[in-house]
């Protein structure tokens, strides 16, 4: 694997130190994009956005990014947003009940643009920990909204379960007390006067299955799953980003049961403590409290899982009983899981009976899985190669495997230097005792 741009690990750097310097994001975005990174430059072009919903680069860094991630429904709806700041896309969104609006301009108040992300309002010194509704017409939306457009989140039905998710003994038992054993047994949810509804938030670093275990729930349940992201949610339009919230809920509602999977809710609902200047999105977090609490039972049915890298990072009214109340820490996959992981990654490669996936899945001790599967990959890279050379298949070797690992080093070390930190100066509710236990036994290794 080629070295590390010193570019680029300066400008990591500086993020980490100053994460709110937008204009060091936006540099530090483009050069992972010309770099191949488009994953790592679509999280950066993200994070601008939640402290600048409008920032034309960031939203079309977002849109390159996520085309090149493989994400075609983010890639327009970043490139819709930027196309209408810029003037270009249609002035009024057109919805399911007014698709003719697309030839005219918006107006608002003295036949100006609206856009959805203006000034903070006076009353910004709210205490975070309630929802703030004042502004809104009762049904998810700012009273001075315009039109919004149609709310298309990804929905599947998952064909897979908790048996196929390997290793995570833990994370399974919680999801079992949490979810499945209430809605398995009636009689038991009536007696101790559980619901059906909750939010749970998984956290933990990138790559170690967050979304895969948010699939497998579903498929155990046999419910829908509906994923939802920071791009599903924003929209240019006074109100409209709101109003987009409570439409996702109102589709999860009607689809009950269902798991209603929110993606990175760092992003969706960031602490408001750090959005002084953003009052757009201290709206949709106000708007996401508001879902969230479901009130007389809407959300009976509808199971609430959140993912996030960086828990610390969540407003803190998300994390109150009713909500976020219950937290489970997704660790890197332990040796079973990496086995898996790696058996899964070369079944349909070549592979010389010399090689020792088990010997492989204990190299890989702290890796995450999308490490332990970019192993995998790069092993049938040099694989390939030699395969170029000599004009035959050559099946991937153990050699293969030792060249791919000596390039290859754990994503996550950065992340657990983070948390490390939150977790031994910020735990006096106790949040982190799970992430101090397993940084323990790393340290007794």
């Amino acid at each position: 694997m080629a070295s590390v741009d010193p570019v680029i690990a300066v400008l990591e750097a500086a993020v980490a130190a100053d994460p709110n310097n937008t204009s060091v994001r936006v540099h530090l975005a483009q050069l992972l994009l010309d770099a191949g990174r488009a994953d790592d430059a679509l999280a950066h072009a993200r994070a601008i956005l939640v402290i600048d919903p409008v920032d034309e680069t960031a939203l079309g860094l977002a849109s390159m990014a996520a085309g090149l991630s493989g994400d075609p429904t983010a890639e327009s709806a970043y490139a819709r947003l930027l196309a209408g700041l810029r003037g270009t896309a249609p002035a009024s969104p057109p919805s399911a009940g007014n698709p003719s609006n697309s030839d005219h301009p918006a107006q608002g108040p003295g036949g100006t643009r609206t856009v959805a992300f203006g000034p903070d309002r006076a009353h910004e010194e709210e205490d975070e920990d309630d929802t703030d509704t004042d502004d809104y017409d009762g049904r998810g939306g700012h009273q001075s909204g315009g039109p919004s457009n149609q709310v298309n989140p990804d929905i599947e039905r998952p064909t897979v379960t908790l048996a196929d998710v390997a290793g995570m003994e833990t994370v399974k038992r919680r999801l079992e007390m949490a979810f499945l054993g209430p809605m398995r047994n009636a009689e038991l949810r009536e007696a101790f006067g559980t619901s059906l509804q909750g939010g749970l938030l998984l956290y933990g670093p990138p790559g170690c299955g967050k979304t895969f275990l948010g699939r497998a729930l579903a498929g155990e349940l046999g419910a829908s799953f509906f994923t939802v992201g920071l791009a599903d949610v924003l929209d240019m339009w006074m109100g409209a980003s709101e109003r987009n919230m409570h439409e996702l809920f109102e589709q999860a509602r009607r689809a009950a049961p269902c798991v209603l999977f929110l993606d990175e809710v760092d992003a969706i609902g960031q602490k408001r403590s750090q959005l002084r200047h953003s009052g757009g999105m201290r709206n949709v977090v106000a708007q996401l409290l508001t879902e969230m609490d479901g009130v007389n039972g809407a959300n009976e049915g509808v199971f609430v899982l959140g993912a996030t890298n960086h828990p610390w990072d969540v407003d803190v009214a998300l994390r109150r009983p009713g909500r976020f109340d219950r937290t489970v820490l997704v660790l890197p996959p332990d040796e079973p899981a990496r086995l898996a992981i790696a058996t899964h990654h070369l079944a349909k490669r070549p592979c010389a009976s010399d090689l020792n996936v088990g010997d492989l899945a204990k190299q890989t001790d702290g890796f995450s899985g999308a490490d332990v599967a970019h192993v995998c990959d790069s092993a049938a890279q040099f694989a390939l190669g030699r395969s170029l050379d000599s004009g035959k298949i050559v099946p991937i070797g153990k050699h293969d495997v030792r060249e791919a690992l000596k390039g290859i080093r754990s994503s996550i070390g950065p992340w657990f230097e983070t948390a490390e930190n939150y977790a031994t100066f910020a735990n006096a509710s106790g949040e982190y005792d799970d992430l101090l236990g397993y940084l323990r036994t790393r340290k007794r290794r």
